[in-house]
């Protein structure tokens, strides 16, 4: 078992380094063509933190392994909001703009309600079965053609301040011939595809010798696992005092896990939500309310220390309860 282990940690460092290596590759191409700052943005932000779950999640859809797809994304964002914009909230008070209180915080809120109200339709509304079915998946993707439209029709200065790098952040992106460029995005979808094969195979394993569930395993491990390159961007952005991009990191994040991973996942197989209990949802659905109340108390319009730590303790609570579970 101590080998599986290893395989886990193996997949996971092939995900991680896939991921840089993509976007190293991709942003180089990007800005060798002259491509916008958005474009640019939207890759590094985009691909960079959210590849890993994609990956994760895309295979175990294709394997049929709906807990391992599901408690992914619903670990993830967990993970996004309680973890990591509770730390950074310690580290650095979050300022939240009025575009991310117009736009986003409502679109993540929106998000999770519709995932949540799509996967559990019967045990919510007593309808259909708790299943997120291709249909849904198509609802999900048809959300986010809506966002990304939202976001492309504003004038560019607009869409670069709401979603792309700083002018200083664009100069320190690294360029390469063309030809290496390509070899980096070859190379960072071999490790990727890889690296998320052995990553869930190595993950099942221990489920299974342990007998512990697969969402247990998805919703701790690998939510934890995949959710690194947010966390490493987050804290960062916190130490240099751009929180910002840390809070639009891990907002941009949940949207996209949610809509176009799961929205994705559903397509490829449909994905049944029988292992998730609504201590889960709720918590996912929680995390998000708190973070559109944090708007109006305490110091308005900023997540500040107080309001990080609650997320921790909200997190302290929730693992407890999985733990004894």
């Amino acid at each position: 078992m101590a080998l599986q282990f290893l395989l886990l940690i193996a997949g996971l460092l092939l995900i991680l380094f896939g991921a840089n290596w993509l976007v190293d590759g991709s942003s180089s191409i990007a800005k060798k063509t002259g491509l916008s700052e958005f474009v640019i943005g939207l890759t590094i932000v985009g691909i960079g933190t959210s590849t890993p779950e994609m990956v994760v999640s895309f295979i175990s859809s294709f394997q049929g392994k709906a807990d391992m797809a599901i408690g992914n994304i619903v670990g993830s964002n967990i993970f996004n909001t309680l973890i990591i914009l509770g730390i950074t909230a310690v580290i650095l008070p979050l300022a939240i703009s009025k575009e991310t209180i117009r736009r986003d915080l409502p679109l993540n809120l929106l998000a999770t309600a519709l995932l949540i109200g799509l996967g559990m339709k019967h045990s919510i509304f007593g309808a259909g079965t708790d299943t997120l079915t291709r249909v849904d998946g198509l609802i999900l993707l048809s959300l986010l053609a809506w966002y990304f439209w939202i976001l492309l029709r504003k004038p560019k200065n607009a869409a670069v301040e709401a979603a792309g790098p700083s002018k200083e952040e664009e100069d320190s992106i690294k360029v390469f011939s063309t030809g290496k460029s390509l070899i980096l995005i070859a190379a960072g979808l071999g490790g990727l595809v890889f690296g998320g094969r052995l990553f869930v195979d190595s993950a099942t394993e221990i489920a299974v010798h342990y007998h512990m569930s697969q969402k247990f395993i998805a919703i701790t491990i690998m939510a934890a696992g995949t959710s690194l390159p947010e966390l490493a961007t987050c804290v960062v952005a916190a130490l240099k005092g751009r929180s910002q991009l840390a809070l639009g990191n891990v907002l941009g994040s949940n949207i996209f896990n949610i809509l176009l991973i799961l929205g994705g996942s559903a397509l490829i197989h449909p994905l049944k939500f029988g292992a998730m209990t609504p201590v889960d949802v709720g918590t996912m659905m929680i995390s998000a309310i708190f973070l559109i109340l944090s708007v109006y108390t305490f110091k308005k319009n900023k997540l500040d220390k107080f309001e990080g730590a609650i997320l921790l303790l909200m997190e302290a609570g929730y693992m407890t309860w999985l733990f004894m579970n």
